[in-house]
């Protein structure tokens, strides 16, 4: 199915998140602290320059238009990822291979959740 032109540059921007998450994922599970060092502050970078923007755009544009009873449980997971995702970076900045591995699988989740139930949602209102 072909994503409605309101949400195709949010969807192009899941490609980079996802590629992202799998570096974390596997970084985190190398054994190597250098790695596991550089692979946070890729993270942190691209949380400040990439992923906060992208989540930014969606509170404020696009899960306000989730304001009945059927889709509230599609806001509330947004919102619960997205300041699970926030609260990972405390543990990032100290180089955390735990939390690296967390916010891997954790963007990854999002990502598919807000692709395959989100997203469909939201073109239904759009």
């Amino acid at each position: 199915m072909k994503r409605s032109h309101v949400l195709q540059p949010l969807s192009r921007e899941h490609h980079t998140a996802l590629t992202l998450a799998k570096a974390s994922e596997r970084a985190a599970n190398s054994g190597d602290e250098a790695l596991v060092g550089l692979t946070c502050q890729r993270v942190i970078r691209a949380f400040a320059d990439e992923l906060e923007p992208h989540f930014l755009t969606e509170e404020v544009s696009l899960l306000p238009l989730l304001n009945s009873p059927e889709t509230q449980p599609l806001l509330d997971r947004t919102l619960a990822d997205h300041t699970q995702l926030r609260g990972l970076l405390v543990a990032l900045r100290q180089n955390d291979a735990g939390a690296l591995d967390s916010f891997g699988k954790c963007l990854t989740a999002h990502v598919r959740f807000e692709e395959r139930e989100l997203f469909p949602a939201l073109e239904t209102l759009l």
